[in-house]
């Protein structure tokens, strides 16, 4: 099994990488994460997963251990395979899938391309545990340390908006602006929910 590629980059596409490793150029299948994670430098090093089909040997490159094991158990999931995966971590960043499938959040995960209702509770129903068991939550969350977040969180509450719908409408939020005041973000929230 390849573990990680190391070498020189020859060629970078949102898609894929080539890279030159003691002569030898490897064709690196990547996501958009990965893509935006990778420095236009000479020298790069990308995990990798190999996955062998009768007709292919298919590389796929990440930029973390993290994104490569969320690759990982995705694959294994019933209806998701390696290019939906990849998708999904076109779409998402991994702490969104992470968080998207420990919050039991079957929209987000559906909005992906190619992810129907099923697939997207079943995503949900195999992994959560598995999530649940390998990442600290409050560690990848967007919040942690965010009081403006959570204060405004608790207002829209008061207000009577629903807790889940009001927090993936703050936390885009505070992704786009992370300096956002309170109020700023309380008067955004109100416009979409």
């Amino acid at each position: 099994m390849i573990t990680h590629i190391q070498g020189k980059l020859i060629e970078k596409n949102p898609t894929d990488v080539v890279i030159d490793c003691n002569g030898v150029g490897y064709v690196l299948n990547i996501s958009l994460h990965t893509y935006s994670q990778i420095p236009d430098g000479e020298h790069v090093k990308l995990f990798t997963h190999l996955q062998i089909k009768e007709d292919a040997h298919t590389l796929y490159g990440f930029s973390s251990l993290a994104e490569r094991n969320i690759f990982r158990l995705l694959i294994s999931v019933s209806g998701i395979g390696a290019s939906i995966a990849r998708t999904m971590l076109s779409s998402l960043t991994p702490k969104q899938v992470i968080e998207g499938i420990a919050s039991n959040d079957v929209a987000l995960i559906q909005g992906i391309k190619g992810i129907g209702a099923k697939t997207a509770q079943r995503v949900i129903i195999d992994l959560k545990d598995k999530v649940l068991k390998i990442y600290d939550i409050d560690e990848v969350s967007v919040s942690k340390g965010n009081t403006n977040k959570d204060e405004a969180l608790s207002a829209l509450e008061v207000l009577g908006f629903v807790r889940k719908q009001a927090e993936r409408v703050v936390d885009k939020i505070v992704m786009s602006q992370p300096d956002a005041n309170v109020e700023t973000i309380i008067k955004q929230a109100l416009k979409n929910l």
